[in-house]
């Protein structure tokens, strides 16, 4: 079994390797066979459950028993009651009362499959779900978002391609394994993402320091463009990875100046719409950073990611008081969720944004791992039995074979429902399962990007999914 400290043994040796490698090139002879689809989207918003949100309990609910002292844990699947949605027929957890007022406009896969990966570890199964490519690996493999940056470029060349919004990369756990996948890979830095963890806080990012006159920020701006080529730390880079961090620095400088940076100022937004978004509090981050995605998005962002944020054994992972966390975490979604939806779509722009919410794996109350996949550790002290106290009610375990996927705009079908999970336990895909590799294929197919899109590093290919095989859920489409 892959440790922990192997895994990022090979994180930190790819990343090294990959800063000396030269320019990745488009194939010769394959490129010219690849046929990029129309784009029904033009940028994409991905609403990042990190932790492992548990799909009974939020977009999928099965039989459902409240907690009493006593309660045989077999006969409990969802842990909160289900309620009706805009589709006719189709219900999701009483938690969600303002998405399932626009569910209507989207579509719901509900049979997202997670590979076996050998060890049921958060880092391994996000590393995965965003590049799409099981670590360790001996490049950095670009993030989902630097395909798009890269394939397709900037929508506005002020702005930038990918945004990364809720996540801090210092400070909550895990530090390194977060940061490996997001990253732009062999791509280089121009193609990486801007990392705004606090989404109030990100017109401070895009002004130069306070009390910093203009022709001193000029200069010091030049003198880092020297340091950065003459400096020993990249002595070990290749030229273009240099060239290519000069580049992003350039583009940074650029947006200061820019008239578009008051996109990352949410304050400017009327007091009415803040309100809608944030529910006020350090809970109200991920409102406040849908906000900021639909400003983004609205100037011109290519990619922008939005995360609940993973801390290990914090929200969506479960571990302990399952039940009564995941009620707070109802909370902190539903409504921005609802209010991005509503707001992209009466500003005209739903019909063009791919909307996602997703999560790297699902949970159970049982099961730790993948039915009939490797063996794998318990990772939670909850007993299997029977429930003794309320901590022990909630989906604790890492569940692998079956997860739901809520797509909006973008092009899907509007109050779609696609593929099936078991009503009973264990509750994995039995209609239609979605891989990782084919659900990017769709995300790639709707920005109108190839699956088999492929680069040339050290003489051979990387695609854009995992050996150029992924297959859009064309039925999924409008």
């Amino acid at each position: 079994m892959l440790t922990r400290r192997d895994y990022l043994k090979g994180l930190a040796a790819a990343a090294t390797t990959t800063l000396t490698l030269p320019e990745p090139r488009s194939r010769a002879g394959e490129v010219e066979r690849i046929v990029h689809p129309p784009a029904t989207a033009d940028s994409i918003i991905v609403l990042w459950m990190a932790g492992g949100m548990a799909a009974p309990d939020t977009f999928d609910p099965k039989k459902y028993k409240p907690f009493e002292k006593g309660l045989a844990v077999a006969d409990v699947i969802s842990t909160f009651p289900a309620i009706p949605t805009a589709i006719d027929g189709v219900q999701i957890v009483a938690g969600l009362p303002e998405i399932a007022k626009v569910l209507d406009r989207g579509t719901l896969i509900r049979s997202h499959v997670q590979a076996d990966l050998g060890a049921i570890l958060h880092s391994r199964h996000q590393y995965h779900w965003h590049t799409g490519y099981v670590p360790p690996q001996t490049v950095a493999c670009p993030h989902l978002g630097a395909w798009a940056s890269r394939v397709l470029g900037p929508r506005n060349p002020v702005m930038p391609a990918f945004v990364n919004i809720g996540q801090r990369l210092e400070g909550v756990g895990e530090n390194e394994e977060i940061k490996a996948f997001t990253t732009a890979g062999f791509f280089g830095s121009e193609y990486g993402p801007m990392n705004l963890p606090y989404p109030e806080q990100a017109a401070l990012a895009v002004r130069p320091p306070k009390g910093m006159e203009p022709q001193r920020f000029s200069s010091r701006y030049e003198q880092f463009k020297k340091f950065v080529r003459s400096s020993p730390s990249t002595a070990f880079t290749s030229d273009y990875h240099q060239e290519s961090m000069l580049r992003s620095i350039d583009n940074a400088h650029r947006l200061l100046g820019a008239k578009e940076r008051e996109a990352f100022d949410i304050a400017l937004e009327p007091k009415e719409v803040q309100e809608r978004y944030d529910i006020g509090g350090p809970d109200g981050r991920f409102g406040r950073g849908c906000l900021l995605a639909r400003r983004l998005v609205e100037n011109g962002a290519r990619y922008v990611e939005v995360t609940t944020e993973y801390i290990p054994f914090g929200h969506w992972d479960t571990h302990d008081r399952g039940h009564q966390t995941v009620a707070k975490l109802h909370t902190m979604i539903d409504r921005p969720i609802a209010t991005l939806i509503r707001d992209l779509e009466a500003r005209g722009l739903l019909d063009r944004t791919l909307v996602v919410i997703a999560s790297e794996f699902s949970r159970d109350m049982i099961i730790e791992g993948k039915p009939g996949g490797a063996p794998a550790g318990d990772q939670a002290k909850s007993p299997k039995d029977f429930l003794q106290e309320p901590s022990h009610y909630g989906q604790h375990r890492h569940f692998t074979g079956g997860s739901t996927v809520v797509l909006f705009g973008g092009g899907v079908k509007k109050g779609f429902v696609y593929g099936k999970t078991a009503d009973e336990r264990p509750c994995v895909a039995i209609e239609n399962p979605v891989t990782i590799t084919d659900l990017h294929a769709t995300l790639f197919t709707a920005l109108g990007i190839s699956p088999k899109t492929v680069y040339e590093i050290e003489g051979r290919p990387f695609y854009a999914t995992e050996d150029g095989k992924g297959k859009p859920v064309e039925t999924i489409f409008a």
